[in-house]
């Protein structure tokens, strides 16, 4: 990251799922496993697997050592208090309540880690203030919150506990990116999302299979104008290079990403044209000289960090475009969602709303069609011109 991505605006570092758990070893999680928390119920990195987290430390060393590259600290959490604080009635910062007193059994379906919060209880909000306070201490930048953007169970998002954190995170006084998840998101909470977040999931796990590449064209097109400066709905990570190392979730464990490289440049396209959260999810040392490509395309990441407005303009079965602007450049991209390859005129294109006219930024060359010229998008490929 800091001596081949920083340069092209990739900052931020992100410890995932079950840091505190010293018997995690797969995307499979283990059902009550004991887990590493300190005297006032609040979950510690494992210092087995994290060693700089030990006697105390928790995760400084590593945010001082990733700030001394210039980069940023991240880290994941579940929504709650741990289950083995409530059963155990352990204490709470600040306060002679403990864990059980605030403990709601609105559970999260997938992970048995945790409990909610009563943040009606000003113990409530004060337990979300003491994990924040702890993390910030710790000099974490990035927070992802998981089992709270969206629940299966209890009828959506979980807008208490979002509201306790972000009045937690304020009240440390340190700028920290607030992503929630899972997905997807209910698009009627976008509002709500706006006043409280800075990122949250537009759709459960995004994983290399074409069906799901081409469902999030339907998110990005409802969630598109929500995104401005400091809220931006995220389409997940980008599941690019060797990745799925110790999952068994998606369509297999260990392997190479299975998009094609046309499926790979329609997913950066869209993931940039609509201005979401670009989070690379794969081993980043395996990365070949392509993927490598595809992260550090600067036309693309120019695109994605100043445009302005951004939309679909028209889609059938074999096509959908998409429209972006920003104060210096107009953005037009064609995306064939056909199996086969599709050949348009220039009159086509034009009758398209697009001009014939411009860069052609994955073939980083200028472009100009006559009525006459005929341009040719492999299956699931995507023709981006910048004007």
């Amino acid at each position: 990251m800091s001596k081949n991505l920083k340069q092209y605006g990739w900052q931020y570092i992100t410890v995932d799922i079950q840091w505190y758990e010293p018997s995690a070893n797969s995307s499979k999680y283990h059902d009550f496993a004991p887990l590493v928390m300190d005297e006032y119920s609040r979950l510690l990195p494992d210092p087995k697997r994290f060693p700089s987290a030990a006697n105390g430390n928790g995760f400084k060393p590593l945010a001082d050592y990733i700030h001394g590259l210039g980069l940023k600290f991240g880290i994941h959490i579940m929504r709650g208090i741990p289950r083995q604080a409530v059963h155990t009635s352990a204490p709470l910062k600040g306060t002679d309540k403990t864990a059980k007193d605030i403990a709601l059994n609105n559970i999260c379906p997938w992970n048995s880690d945790m409990y909610g919060v009563n943040v009606d209880m000003p113990e409530g909000q004060g337990y979300y203030d003491s994990i924040m306070a702890l993390y910030a201490s710790w000099g974490v930048d990035f927070i992802k919150c998981d089992d709270i953007a969206n629940s299966v169970i209890y009828n959506g998002t979980h807008k208490k506990e979002v509201e306790a954190l972000r009045k937690a995170i304020d009240k440390t006084g340190r700028d920290m990116v607030l992503s929630l998840s899972p997905g997807p998101a209910p698009v009627d909470n976008g509002a709500f999302f706006q006043r409280t977040a800075n990122m949250w999931r537009i759709t459960d796990d995004f994983w290399d299979e074409w069906s799901l590449l081409l469902n999030m064209f339907d998110r990005a097109e409802k969630w598109s104008s929500m995104s401005r400066p400091g809220n931006w709905p995220d389409c997940d990570m980008l599941p690019l290079g060797h990745i799925g190392i110790r999952s068994v979730d998606g369509p297999g464990g260990n392997r190479q990403t299975r998009f094609t490289k046309p499926e790979q440049k329609t997913m950066m396209t869209l993931w940039s044209m609509m201005q979401s959260p670009l989070i690379m999810g794969g081993e980043l040392p395996d990365n070949d000289e392509w993927t490598n490509s595809l992260m550090t395309n600067q036309e693309l990441l120019n695109m994605d960090d100043h445009i302005t407005e951004k939309y679909q303009t028209h889609r059938d079965d074999q096509l959908i475009t998409w429209y972006a602007a920003s104060s210096d450049n107009k953005y037009y991209a064609i995306f064939n969602i056909s199996d086969g390859d599709l050949k348009l005129s220039g009159t086509k294109i034009a009758n398209l709303g697009m001009p014939l006219s411009g860069h052609d930024v994955w073939e980083d060359k200028d472009a100009s069609l006559s009525d006459n010229d005929s341009i040719t998008i492999a299956p699931h490929d995507v023709y981006l011109l910048k004007v």
